[in-house]
């Protein structure tokens, strides 16, 4: 049976320690960068991963909001049914 990719079994080339001697430093990049260079660097992504959203245009938005309302109102009044049918029930059955 052959493992799964990304066991845990079997290690990834950069994870094994190099051959060289050389000693690794553990924490990598992060390692080297105060907490405000951190935290501007996350703002810094945040920003650019917006920039990749595809963002509805007017028309769209409108369509959304028109369906989502509709549905909302066919909601409450399926709710609405449902409530008074169950509450004439109950006092039909209790008295």
């Amino acid at each position: 049976m052959t493992d799964a990719v990304g066991s845990i079994d079997m290690p990834d080339a950069q994870d094994e320690a190099p051959e060289s001697g050389k000693k690794t430093r553990k924490g990598g990049k992060r390692a080297k960068k105060g907490p405000l260079k951190r935290l501007a660097l996350f703002y810094r992504q945040i920003i650019a991963e917006l920039r990749k959203v595809v963002w509805p245009t007017r028309g769209q938005l409108t369509t959304y909001t028109t369906v989502v309302i509709i549905f909302v109102v066919i909601m409450i009044g399926l709710v609405t049914v449902i409530d008074y049918g169950l509450n004439h029930a109950a006092k039909y059955v209790f008295g």
